[in-house]
């Protein structure tokens, strides 16, 4: 039996779209999966260095480790009208050159702030420390990304919606790609295609029974079930099951995004870094 680690954030979309394998709901006699969760700085830069078999990471990151990762089509993260925040305290003014903390250089958040507010001061921060970041007077504003972007202090208001920044980068009402798994290349293709296969399963089921879950994931996450069922249906829902047509417009125009202000050196097309899934029935046909 193969064991495999997990990596994904201890956001509540992630564990939600994981635990069905954690409760023992889905199963595989040839894989045994563990998990860790992590910020996603950390889990960005373990994919920089192929430190995790399987891997949450930002979409923005993947072109920096195409060779070494696939992508998989299962368990993402896309903004439908909504999206990280920036913050700042109510009635101030952001000069040219505001100082902002952000959750990591690597994450989608980041490359589209950057490509809006190029003068800004950036600093990075867990994104649990940004609120108060911004409260303390340490930084002007930040961007708010998880669950906080649901709640924040009265005394802060929203400066700028990463989703309106992206729809004029875009140019057109495209969903916003957040976040997204990535399978190393070291796994072979059969077994890499049937860990897909089991991830896919297990969000499918999730979403299916999400009250049931909602419920039993209570202790595991840092939000009430209120707010839990209002970040669930946003972020993890039928459109995060499998990738689609849509979807692969929206990574293909943030990768072209990226190349057109210089991010990126190479332009991708995120088809050909897909598992070739063909592959399975073609070998034992």
């Amino acid at each position: 039996m193969s064991k495999i680690v997990v990596a994904h954030s201890p956001d509540a979309d992630d564990i939600f779209m994981y635990y069905a394998i954690y409760f023992g709901w889905i199963g595989s006699k040839n894989i045994k999966f563990s998990n860790i969760a992590l910020d996603i700085e950390s889990l960005n830069e373990g994919a920089l260095d192929s430190k995790y078999l399987i891997s949450a990471i930002s979409f923005a990151l993947y072109p920096f480790i195409k060779n070494n990762y696939a992508l998989l089509s299962t368990a993402m993260s896309f903004g439908e009208g909504y999206g990280p925040k920036l913050i700042k305290k109510r009635g101030k003014s952001l000069k040219d050159n505001f100082k902002v903390a952000l959750s990591g250089k690597w994450t989608t958040n980041a490359m589209i702030f950057k490509i809006k507010y190029p003068n800004a001061r950036i600093v990075y921060k867990n994104f649990l420390e940004i609120e108060n970041a911004v409260l303390t007077g340490e930084v002007d504003a930040g961007v708010l990304i998880h669950e906080s972007i649901l709640n924040f202090d009265d005394s802060l208001e929203v400066e700028a919606k990463l989703w309106d920044i992206w729809i004029d980068l875009a140019g057109d009402s495209l969903p916003l790609p957040l976040g997204g798994m990535a399978i190393s290349r070291s796994i072979p293709l059969l077994r890499a295609i049937e860990c897909q296969e089991i991830l896919t399963n297990a969000v499918r089921v999730a979403v299916n029974n999400k009250k049931i879950l909602s419920t039993m994931l209570e202790n595991y996450v840092r939000v009430n079930q209120n707010n839990l069922e209002k970040y669930l249906n946003m972020y993890a829902n039928n459109n995060s099951i499998t990738l689609n047509e849509i979807q692969i417009k929206a990574l293909d125009r943030l990768f072209k995004i990226g190349y057109d202000f210089g991010v990126y050196k190479n332009l991708i097309e995120t088809k050909d870094y897909l598992l070739p899934v063909d592959y399975k029935d073609l070998r034992f046909c």
